[in-house]
């Protein structure tokens, strides 16, 4: 990675730089070898070993209780060793969904047990956790789902199929979204329950998706008559929906939302000056980039002071996810509209291996985590607008 660019620290006390620079010596590290192409999976680089140590390090669950494996330390704290992670495009995938989402739901609507049993191994790095929302034929309507659980002695049956459910065929549990009192059509924000599910289950079945990188991120899930006991219940049984809507507020407001791309910057400014080329048009255009991560920073530690609170910022959320990924969305053709690095698979060329997987990765990003359109109607709702 880049030497000669610094990810700004505007917003975050000066007394955490000792931590900012801890990390970045880790990385600095553990990134040797890295190629473009890994560095462009950011958070979704999946590596066991590496969330192991970074679990090791205590950078997992860093505001978790400690008796819950947890280290009782600030979410500013938390959000500089998330935001030098996705700048470096470290593999965190392994511990990203239980350390962002999946984890603080437990912690915060979970049973005694339920703490207990999966807060420490998450903290650890040594279970990974996905999550089971999205419905093939539901489109972006998530309460028009029609996975089922049904009540039998002793917890529940599952039958349907999840779609889009990023590393399920590498992660250990799912809490997923199942309708489990009424129909779709009587009330689809109603009868919804989350269900904790360990995929090695009987009956389940995941099918990888592969995607134009030839990699398969994405997973289908079959679910034939799969059981789960009675305490794999998440929260209340059929509060679901605003169980669900809560997590993805954590989902849709964190860095990740808008640094997926970010790397692509600091190695284009080294690229510019490199190359002599630093004009008044790539000068104005990495400001204004600059500028946007800038914006883009402050409304996310904004949502996260919210979140703190206990408050659900979804509104401000869903704008944080829409403009975010718009901007991740960018910088690929900032790169082709500055720099001569063409995006292709070039072995020792950082800049151009990285910005190859973008170019192919980057029309995702306004789908996973929900897409625009549902973003902006969550945002027009908030405005009084529909």
């Amino acid at each position: 990675m880049s030497t000669s660019f610094h990810y700004p620290a505007f917003g975050i006390p000066r007394e955490l730089d000792g931590l900012r620079r801890e990390v970045r010596a880790f990385l600095g590290e553990a990134s040797q070898g890295w190629s473009g192409w890994d560095i462009g999976h950011s958070w979704t680089g999946f590596d066991r070993a590496f969330s192991r140590e970074v679990g090791r390090r205590g950078w997992i669950g860093m505001t978790w209780p400690k008796a819950y494996g947890g280290h009782e330390r600030s979410a500013l704290e938390r959000y500089v060793v998330v935001e030098e992670m996705l700048a470096a495009g470290a593999p965190v995938g392994a511990h990203w969904v239980g350390d962002r989402q999946s984890g603080p739901l437990l912690l915060r609507i979970g049973s005694e047990a339920q703490k207990r049993r999966f807060l420490p191994k998450i903290a650890s790095g040594e279970a990974a956790f996905c999550i089971g929302l999205s419905e093939p034929g539901a489109g972006s309507d998530l309460a028009s789902l029609r996975s089922r659980a049904t009540r039998v002695d002793g917890g529940w049956r599952l039958n349907g199929r999840k779609i889009w459910t990023t590393y399920a065929k590498n992660c250990d549990f799912m809490i997923g979204l199942f309708r489990s009192q009424g129909t779709a059509e009587a009330d689809k924000h109603k009868g919804l329950s989350q269900y904790l599910i360990d995929l090695q289950s009987s009956g389940l079945e995941i099918r990888p998706i592969v995607d134009l990188t030839g990699e398969a991120h994405f997973n289908e899930i079959v679910f034939d008559d799969v059981f789960v006991p009675d305490e794999s219940l998440v929260g209340r049984e059929n509060e679901g929906w605003a169980q669900a809507n809560a997590e993805l507020a954590f989902e849709r407001s964190g860095p990740d939302r808008y640094l997926s791309s970010f790397p692509l910057l600091p190695l284009s400014i080294d690229a510019v000056n490199a190359a002599g080329r630093a004009d008044r048009l790539s000068a104005r255009r990495l400001g204004e980039a600059l500028a946007d991560v800038v914006t883009l920073r402050e409304m996310s530690l904004s949502i996260l002071g919210q979140l703190a609170a206990g408050t659900t910022p979804a509104q401000e959320a869903a704008l944080t996810k829409d403009l975010g990924t718009t901007f991740e969305q960018r910088l690929p053709e900032l790169v082709r509209e500055i720099t001569d690095h063409a995006p292709v698979l070039t072995e020792g060329d950082t800049l151009s291996e990285l910005q190859a997987y973008l170019v192919q990765s980057v029309p995702t990003y306004s789908l996973r985590g929900g897409t625009r359109e549902i973003m902006r109607g969550i945002i027009a709702r908030g405005l009084g607008l529909r």
